[in-house]
């Protein structure tokens, strides 16, 4: 399978999974030559807040995700590693939004990360990760970091 275009699904509660999600995208990309796109799915009131946050009133997604910290972290990792990328935000459902995004890109995989949950947990609360392997166009990559 050739890999044209990686996606990195990027949620809010993503910041202690940088290093193990640059990892891996750095695994693929650098041997593959993929085209990297970061994005950043918020929620509307995530967007709403963010937007708020940074004084960008008729910001974007897109430039509300570039300010994103664990976009940022990403960024400095993927260029010391000489990994060209770019960063799309998008408002939705998380879940759905990314699979949209994945569809959009036309990825050939998308590495999400995730952490162990108990099945009662992913039953009360769900799970993003979950609804992007199942309903993603094209394979995933479960970067599992920690436990809930």
């Amino acid at each position: 399978m050739a890999v044209e275009t990686l996606l990195v699904a990027i949620g809010p509660k993503d910041y202690d999974r940088v290093e193990r999600l640059a990892e891996e995208t750095i695994d693929i990309a650098t041997p593959t030559g993929a085209d990297v796109v970061l994005a950043h799915a918020f929620t509307q009131d995530g967007f709403d807040e963010a937007r708020s946050n940074l004084h960008f009133d008729d910001a974007t997604p897109g430039q509300v995700a570039t300010h994103s910290a664990t976009i940022r972290d990403l960024e400095d990792v993927l260029e010391a590693a000489d990994v060209e990328y770019t960063v799309r935000g998008a408002v939705g459902d998380p879940g759905e939004t990314m699979v949209e995004v994945a569809e959009t890109v036309d990825a050939d995989i998308v590495v999400v990360g995730g952490r162990g949950r108990s099945p009662a947990g992913k039953a009360i609360f769900g799970s993003v990760a979950q609804t992007i392997m199942l309903d993603a166009p094209c394979p995933t990559l479960y970067v599992r970091t920690g436990t809930e």
